[in-house]
């Protein structure tokens, strides 16, 4: 209460001492819809203040999600008996369509510095969803692994991209929430729905056990699908990474051991924002990679040469038409 009343304080509004009797109706009107304002908005606006530059123009590419479509639960039933190809295109054809939970839709900040020898420090925010990838409602939602090929066509969708492995690590140390990571036995069937769904059940029950509310910045419970300048040498691979433990140590090194047709329910898609804030400036983070001093605050691996061009040659080996226009330009962003 004592927040809503600092809010109310804070927005200036003012009141003549002398209040003339047919006035005191319209005063209490305003009173009232202040109060309102404050109880209602109070959250939101927090929220907003709490994003920084991370506003929702950034995920304007996601479609509105639309009425009446399928919810996790609904959909890990429709994927039951589908071949890994049929799958993959279900789950293309439901993100395409914005079939993505609300909050996804929110970015946070993550926050990197770099100190430059010879060179004023500098400061870079990425926006990343709070969370990974999913089919659904807020309330009922799928966390659902992909393809490179479906990862790298959904993001260039939304206007969004991969992270690097030094982002992972910036979102799982920033992140209000840490999930222990839940592997499930090794066999044929971790690429099966099946475990895809049952390993979902279990970082929701986590989820729920924590109180955690979908939105919050959580990390911890999946791999990622990374951008690595060794992708280069192996444009038939897809890159993965992370599921840290609660000290921060990851139990994935980054790896491209794997072909790009290959997922398991252990792997995530983090996406992120294609603009990032340089010392509060805004710039693309293809720019930004490519210049020896920023990179670095992205990148363990330094400068990432022509990062707009492996995503092009990624997403055209894996057979995704729809990102063939990134060979030719950048991403939007």
């Amino acid at each position: 209460m004592q927040q809503v009343i600092r809010y109310v304080a804070s927005c200036h509004i003012h009141v003549s001492p002398y209040i003339a009797p047919e006035s005191m109706q319209n005063r209490n009107t305003i009173w009232i819809a202040v109060f309102v304002l404050a109880v209602t908005g109070w959250s939101d606006v927090w929220a907003a203040s709490s994003r920084g530059p991370c506003n929702d123009s950034l995920t304007q590419g996601i479609p509105a999600r639309p009425q009446g479509a399928l919810g996790g639960r609904a959909f890990a039933e429709e994927l039951r008996g589908l071949s890994e190809d049929e799958r993959e295109a279900r789950i293309q054809h439901e993100l395409l369509i914005g079939n993505v939970p609300d909050f996804l839709r929110r970015l946070v900040p993550i926050q990197l510095h770099q100190d430059v020898a010879n060179h004023q420090p500098v400061d870079v925010v990425v926006c990343a969803a709070p969370d990974y990838l999913a089919v659904g409602s807020n309330t009922d939602f799928l966390l659902i692994p992909m393809r490179i090929g479906t990862a790298l066509s959904i993001a260039n969708q939304y206007g969004l991209t991969l992270p690097t492995s030094r982002v992972v690590d910036a979102i799982y140390a920033q992140a209000a929430v840490h999930f222990l990571p839940q592997p499930l036995p090794a066999s044929d069937q971790m690429r099966s729905t099946e475990y895809i769904w049952h390993h979902n059940e279990m970082i929701a029950m986590q989820r729920s056990a924590l109180g955690v509310t979908p939105g919050a910045l959580s990390a911890g419970h999946k791999k990622d699908l990374v951008i690595t300048n060794r992708l280069w040498g192996h444009l038939d691979r897809v890159a993965i990474y992370g599921w840290h433990l609660t000290k921060g140590e990851p139990i994935q090194p980054l790896s491209t051991v794997h072909g790009w047709r290959y997922e398991d329910y252990s792997h995530g898609v983090r996406l992120i924002s294609t603009q990032v804030f340089v010392d509060g400036s805004p710039r693309s983070i293809f720019d930004v990679m490519q210049i020896p001093r920023l990179a670095s605050a992205l990148s363990s691996e330094g400068v990432m040469s022509n990062m707009a061009g492996l995503i092009g040659t990624l997403s055209a080996r894996a057979g995704a038409g729809s990102t063939v226009a990134f060979v030719d330009s950048k991403p939007r962003i």
